[in-house]
This record gives structure tokens, C-alpha cells and sequence, in this order.
């Protein structure tokens, strides 16, 4: 039997298994709970397809069925072509027709008109899919790759064209169809029939487009406002982040080491938790307010808020991020081009301004866009200091969940949220397309960067030193608040708050975790750890196919994965919602919406690290190692993975914070089994108990930093001595040599 047949045997007969044995339906207690077998086979709820299809009369899955059966015979056609053919005609058209089945067809029959009048009023409807239609879905894309691989598809590798399948596959069932599910719900009456009243009302509601702050009014509608403070949180976090990376390579600043440390603080700090230091500073019953309120009589105000303390919290959030896009973009300009400048007697100032700067442009619109969609998705800064001032964000969060109970006027303000970040993204695009800002060439310069001219360097040091004094003091306040009763009306110290969050106590049974945090702590350290190394894998990969492989549509799909990372956390949390709440796919609730919503958020990052990381490999390493007739796969895992162990730090590490710190799109997503460290916190601060949320967040940053040190450890770094170079992996791939790798 050759290696095409017998994969193909093996996927078939995964798909059959799944079919004869596993529940075809979701088991409402979680599959992996095997409460489900007390009632298998004989129960509806736990029945596999061949009993539904007998016993509980649901007749459609008899074509999922003859497909399998059809997969089984055409197995044993010898001409490659003609079967390659045949297998992607029935692997495309499994997936299509569950597709189909899953929406056509609810808890109580027919979802649509159409279909009653086809085919007939239904007796009884279907839950969603469980376990047998997942796998029998996934086997079905695979008999697709398979056959096209017969095809000749990639010069028939396997790995590549199913690898290629099941990321478009999975991409669109996590990303575009629940884009596309919110879509349809702005057009939704609560039964699901269709109605487009509800979306005509909201769009032209006063209250989000109103201009009445231009012509003298109170305040402007709430597009308006996040519009308005995501343009100025990006404009500050940008230059904020210049200022920064100028300051780190442009001058002798003598605290550099400490700029950097304090530059990633914030980006493993809980989103809100800088907004609570800022109440501890500047709110009513803050040091410095109640300290003005005692020295000079300042009454206190309520100015920090609304969107001034918004954009504070967010510029302090942000700027990080902007530092750590810029700092390599400024330390990439050539001197040499500088040198020219000066050569031409250009003064330091000009140069700057005409050589140095524009250079940057690519990295100042790339931090730019980061800040702007950061601004705009931003859900726990707003929730702490907006006060009466919403953003779209927070608005759309109390449609949801809130008295409203709106989820149309939910579906319109993430679709106009939706419209103005990829307005933004394909404004950036537009203005970077076909210009070309490459400096280095391979030629010779001094290495030295052209000095700043007298009055920048003023400038970012003054921008720059009270930003760090005040981070310190932040930080300063985010430490010491944990360990006050009650802030600005009992400081004395207490562990209080330490030990009702993580309090441990002892007893007959062993260990008893009874502090408040720890079910959503250990919650959150369970799901951060399942979707960090998902995450990277599926970048990673993602990443090889895009550099190293040419096939049909590689640039619109990279265009497209890059475009998810434009959506902003608030509206795949409410796309989420409104795509597995119901069938086919119900997943609200369960941990498996969390992993899934963590790993296609933040899988752009990990495809972008590993382009980058990639594009430096020579392709002549992985043609060395097929010329030696290792598959895709082995010189994936032999060759590249060992060379990319920085990219794959990077993907682990930011997969694993997001996971932790993430809100906008976790707070529609957590149950009460499953609730993440944010949403717990922000109930903390909602609650009045800014004591124990500070000293959770706390915990949550020096855990973070631990494990960031473990994933650099086991990781390890990337060695390119003459001992270790990559003869030796190639090497190994030999067919003489299986069995007797050695190890560099």
C-alpha cells in the first residue's frame, strides 16, 4: 500500500469511528466529563450518528454517510489523477454539506424558510455538533488536501497542503463567521427571523453620532468619543514611544537598562489595573488630591473621570508597545544615509527632519495603528475611569449584559467600531504601498548614528524622565495599595487583602485553596497554558507556509490573518457570543471558546514574528535537507524550528500575557466555571474592593515574570557556533542515518 492510500485509509477511518462510536451531538456536561457514557448509545443526547439516523429519525446525516462510504471506494482507483479528483469533490462537499446542515437546521427544525418548503416541516430539530460531527468535519478537509495532493497539488506534499487546508479551514469557522455571524445579527429579531428595523433605529441614534459638543452642546456621541480619544491615545503613545526609543539609542541617557525594564512593566500589567493607580493618585480619595485638598484647600473634582483619565491611563498602557515597534525601526536607519546629510552640510536639525524621520515612517505608522486599535478594543481602562463617559467598548458590553438586553444595538456599535479600525489599517497600507524606505545595503558606514540635534534631545529627555518618575510611582502605588485596609481612609498596613485573595488552609482532605482568587486564578493559568503553545504552532506554521511555500491566494491570505489582528477584542468578544451561542457550534460557556478566542487573536503576532525571523533563513537549509529526502514535516522539526527559537519565545511569551491580561474580549466570553483573572478583577473594582484587586493583580505580574523566565529556559536560545551549526541536523535527515541522530 503506498503512503497515499494509507493516509487516506487512516483519516477514513477515524471518520468512520467517529460516525459508528463517538456522540454526534455536543454532550451538555463536556465530552471529556464521560458522564454522557451511563446513557450511551441508546440516549439522543449521547447517540452516534448511525443511531440517529435509525432510532431518533434524523435522516440528512444518511448523506454524511454515503460521502464516507463513496471516500472508501474511491480509494482503490489506481490512477492518482482521477482519484485525487474524486477525493476533493467529497471532502469538499462533507465539509460544505455539515456546513449546510448545522445552519439549516436548529433546536426545533428548520431555520430556514426555504428548506421547510423543499424538503418539508422537520419532527424534531438537532442539538449542535458534538465530538462525531467535529471529527467526521476534520477528516473531511484532510480527504480534500489528500486529494489534491493526488493531484500533484505542491509537488504533492502532503504535509504543506493539509497543513495550508486546515488553517484556511480553521480560520474561517474563527474568525470570518463570527465577523460575519454579528453582521447577520444587526439584521435579527430576538427569534432569529429577520428584521432590519432594529439595526435602522440604532444606526441613526443620536446618541452615537450627535455633534453636539461642535456646536456648543454637552458632549458628542459615543462613536464620536472613541474616535476622538483613540486618534490622541495613538498620537501619545507614538510619540511617547519615539521619545523613547530616541532616548535609548540616540543618546548617553545613563539609565537605560532601567528605561527598558520599566517599558515592559506595563505590558504585562493587567489592562486596568494602571486606571486603579491613577484613582489611588488622583481620585477623590488619592494621595495627591487629598495632599493639594490639605496644603492648599483644592476642593476635590472629579475631572480624572472621563476621557482625560482615560487617555492617561491608556498613553501610560500603550507607550510600551510604540517603544518596542520604534526602537528597532530607529536603530535600523543607515548611518551611511545620515553621513550623506551631513557630508551635504545639512545642519543636525535638518537631517533629522528630512533623512532620519522619514525614514521611520514605516515603524511610527505601524505603532501609530497599534495604539488607535489598542485605544479603540480598550475595555478595562474605560470600565475604571470612564464614569459617565462611554466609549464604544464599554457600550457595547452594557447592551449585552446590562438592562438593555440589546444585542442588535450590540451587533451596530461593533460593526461601526469594526469599520473605523479597518478604516485605519487600510489607511496605513494605502499610505505605505509602493514606497520604498530600505536603508541597509550591504555597504559599509561608520555604524554611528548622527547625533540629535540639541533642542530633540532636550525634548525627549524631558518627555521621557517624567514619564519614568511617574511609572515608578505608579508602580509604587499598585505595590503599597495592597497592603492598605482601606486607601485614602484607613493606610494602615494589613495582609488582609493578600490572604482573603489566597488564603490556603489545612485540613483532613489536604489542601484547601479558600481565597476568593484561586479557582479564577488557576482558571486562568490552565487556559493561558493550553493556548500559548497552540498559538505559537499555528503561527509558526502559518508563517512557514507564507515565506517558504507559493500557492493560489497566499497574499490574500496573509492579507486576511493579518486583517483579525484590526478587529478589536470587543467585537470578537460580542462575534463570539452571537456565533456559538446557538448551532451549529455552541461553545459559550465552556473553556474551548476561551482557547479558540486567545489563539486567533493573538496568532497574528506570531505570524508576523516568525516572517521576520524566517526571512533570514536561507532557503538553501531546507532544500539541503529534501534533497536528502526528509518530508515537509521532518525539516520543519530538524531544521527550521531549532533556527526560529527566539520567534518562538516571543510567540510563547506574548501568547501567554495576552491570555492573562486580555479583557475587552474575555469579558463576554467567561462563565461561572470558567472565569478569567481580568473579569474576576474588574468585579473586585466594581464592588468597591480595590484592595484585593490590587493585590491579585500584583500576584498575577510576579507570575507572569516567572514563567516568561521558564519559557526562556525551556526554549532555550538559538546557537550558531561552528559546532552547532546546521550540518548536523541536515545531516541527520539522511535515510542512511534514521536512528542514529546525534545531538549537536
Amino acid at each position: 500500500m503506498d503512503n497515499s492510500r494509507r493516509r487516506l485509509t487512516i483519516v477514513l477511518a477515524l471518520a468512520i469511528a467517529a460516525f459508528l462510536v463517538l456522540p454526534w451531538y455536543r454532550i451538555d456536561g463536556g465530552f471529556y466529563g464521560f458522564g454522557w457514557l451511563a446513557g450511551f448509545p441508546g440516549e439522543a443526547s449521547s447517540a452516534p450518528a448511525i443511531l440517529q439516523i435509525f432510532s431518533h429519525g434524523r435522516w440528512w446525516l444518511g448523506v454524511v454517510a454515503l460521502l464516507l462510504l463513496a471516500g472508501m471506494g474511491v480509494r482503490y482507483i489506481d490512477d492518482p489523477h482521477r482519484r485525487g479528483t474524486l477525493l476533493a469533490i467529497i471532502g469538499g462537499a462533507g465539509v460544505i454539506l455539515l456546513a449546510l446542515q448545522g445552519l439549516a437546521i436548529g433546536f426545533s427544525g428548520w431555520t430556514w424558510g426555504i428548506s421547510e418548503s423543499l424538503f418539508g416541516t422537520l419532527a424534531d430539530g438537532q442539538p449542535p455538533m458534538g465530538a462525531g460531527a467535529v471529527v467526521a468535519a476534520l477528516a473531511f478537509v484532510l480527504v480534500f488536501a489528500f486529494g489534491l495532493v493526488d493531484r500533484g497539488a505542491m509537488r504533492g506534499d502532503a504535509f504543506i497542503v493539509a497543513s495550508i487546508a486546515m488553517l484556511v479551514f480553521l480560520v474561517v469557522i474563527f474568525v470570518f463567521y463570527p465577523i460575519g455571524s454579528m453582521f447577520i445579527g444587526a439584521f435579527q429579531d430576538f427569534d432569529g427571523s429577520f428584521n432590519a428595523g432594529g439595526f435602522s433605529k440604532n444606526i441613526v441614534d443620536p446618541s452615537i453620532w450627535s455633534l453636539d459638543c461642535v456646536i456648543g452642546g454637552n458632549r458628542c456621541g459615543v462613536a464620536w468619543r472613541t474616535l476622538f480619544l483613540a486618534i490622541m491615545t495613538a498620537a501619545g503613545s507614538t510619540l511617547m514611544g519615539l521619545a523613547f526609543a530616541l532616548v535609548a539609542t540616540r543618546t548617553r541617557f545613563p539609565f537605560k537598562k532601567a528605561l527598558r525594564l520599566l517599558t515592559v512593566l506595563p505590558i504585562i500589567t493587567p489592562p486596568f489595573v494602571v486606571g486603579l493607580a491613577l484613582i489611588l493618585l488622583f481620585g477623590r480619595s488619592g494621595v495627591i488630591t487629598q495632599t493639594l485638598s490639605s496644603a492648599f484647600g483644592i476642593e476635590p473634582g472629579r475631572w480624572l473621570y472621563g476621557l482625560t483619565g482615560i487617555w492617561i491611563a491608556q498613553v501610560l498602557s500603550f507607550t510600551p508597545i510604540s517603544f518596542l515597534v520604534l526602537i528597532g525601526v530607529v536603530e535600523g536607519v543607515s548611518p551611511s544615509m545620515e553621513e550623506a546629510s551631513q557630508t551635504l552640510r545639512a545642519d543636525r536639525w535638518r537631517t533629522f527632519w528630512r533623512v532620519s524621520l522619514p525614514l521611520m515612517k514605516p515603524g511610527l505608522a505601524n505603532a501609530f495603528l497599534i495604539g488607535f486599535i489598542e485605544s479603540m478594543a480598550d475595555f478595562g481602562n474605560p470600565m475604571v475611569l470612564g464614569g459617565s463617559h462611554g466609549v464604544l467598548s464599554t457600550d457595547i458590553f452594557f447592551a449585552v449584559v446590562g438592562s438593555q438586553n440589546d444585542p442588535t444595538r450590540a451587533a451596530v456599535l461593533a460593526m461601526i467600531l469594526l469599520v473605523f479600525t479597518l478604516s485605519a489599517f487600510l489607511a496605513q497600507r494605502f499610505w505605505l504601498s509602493g514606497k520604498n524606505f530600505a536603508t541597509v545595503t550591504g555597504k559599509g558606514d561608520s555604524g554611528q548614528h548622527a547625533a540629535l540635534p540639541k533642542s530633540v534631545s532636550i525634548a525627549v529627555h524631558w518627555m521621557v524622565v517624567p514619564w519614568m518618575l511617574f511609572t515608578i510611582v505608579i508602580y509604587c502605588m499598585i505595590l503599597f495599595g495592597g497592603f492598605v485596609k482601606t486607601w485614602g481612609l484607613d493606610n494602615s498596613l494589613t495582609f488582609a487583602h493578600y490572604i482573603k485573595a489566597f488564603s490556603i488552609s489545612f485540613g483532613d482532605n489536604g489542601i484547601a485553596w479558600t481565597g476568593v482568587a484561586w479557582n479564577s486564578f488557576w482558571t486562568t493559568m490552565e487556559i493561558a497554558l493550553i493556548s500559548a503553545p497552540l498559538t505559537a504552532i499555528v503561527g509558526l506554521l502559518t508563517a512557514y507556509l507564507i515565506v517558504r511555500q507559493k500557492f493560489a491566494g497566499r497574499e490574500l491570505f496573509e492579507f486576511a490573518l493579518m486583517m483579525s489582528f484590526a478587529i478589536p477584542g470587543t467585537v470578537i468578544g460580542i462575534s463570539y457570543i452571537m456565533a456559538f451561542n446557538l448551532p451549529p457550534l455552541e461553545m459559550t460557556g465552556s473553556a474551548a471558546i476561551l482557547i479558540a478566542c486567545f489563539v486567533f487573536r493573538n496568532m497574528p503576532v506570531g505570524v508576523r514574528g516568525g516572517v521576520a525571523a524566517m526571512s533570514q533563513l536561507d532557503k538553501s537549509l531546507d532544500e539541503a535537507s529534501l534533497t536528502l529526502r526528509a518530508n515537509s514535516f521532518r525539516t520543519i522539526r530538524k531544521v527550521v524550528l531549532p533556527l526560529l527559537r527566539p520567534a518562538i519565545t516571543a510567540a510563547l511569551v506574548y501568547s501567554f500575557v495576552r491570555a492573562i491580561t486580555s479583557i475587552s474580549a474575555v469579558i463576554f466570553l467567561v462563565s461561572a466555571e470558567y472565569n478569567m483573572a481580568t473579569s474576576y478583577i474588574v468585579g473586585l473594582v466594581e464592588n468597591g474592593e480595590y484592595g484585593v484587586a490590587i493585590a491579585y493583580s500584583s500576584a498575577l505580574i510576579v507570575v507572569m515574570v516567572a514563567i516568561i523566565a521558564g519559557f526562556q529556559y525551556l526554549v532555550g536560545e538559538r546557537r550558531l557556533r561552528r559546532e552547532n551549526r546546521v550540518a548536523i541536523p541536515v545531516a541527520s535527515l539522511s535515510p542512511a542515518s534514521v536512528g542514529k541522530e546525534k545531538t549537536a
